[in-house]
């Protein structure tokens, strides 16, 4: 019975100690370094700030708490992805417009006859046009 529970604590630590990187890991990628604002802190390796988000993970603080902390402390500037509110929300929107813009003239692309699309098409002999006589007769009086 002992060896059963000896197990089941290393296999909960082991267990909490992943839930942990893994929580590290995701607000690593989740917040910009803001030593040069180019990358993640997990792209760009910032230490000092990969020490104080293990050290609040490992104090018990949750993702949001972490989040709003940073936050507090540079601004909405320090989240990779924009939150999804006010005028940030066409930063959500406009790919997907664009994408389906992009799909519509591709689909009315393909739909276009091939005769059309290269110019060849047949010239029609039954149009009306005004005045179609005389310009044929001025024609042949140059000839």
């Amino acid at each position: 019975m002992k060896q059963i529970i000896l197990f089941l604590s290393v296999l909960s630590l082991a267990w909490a100690s992943d839930v942990q990187e893994n929580l590290i890991k995701d607000l690593e990628q989740s917040l910009i370094a803001p030593c040069c604002w180019s990358g993640t802190v997990y792209d760009h390796g910032h230490p000092e700030m990969e020490k104080e988000i293990r050290q609040m993970v490992e104090s018990g603080q949750t993702r949001q708490e972490i989040i709003d902390h940073f936050l507090a402390r540079y601004g909405e500037r320090i989240l990779a992805s924009p939150v999804a509110s006010g005028f940030n929300l066409m930063a959500w929107i406009t790919p997907i417009i664009i994408g389906l813009i992009g799909i519509a003239v591709f689909l009315n692309y393909l739909r276009t006859p091939k005769a059309v699309a290269a110019g060849k098409s047949k010239p029609k002999s039954d149009l009306k046009i005004p005045y179609n006589d005389q310009i044929e007769r001025e024609l042949k009086a140059l000839d």
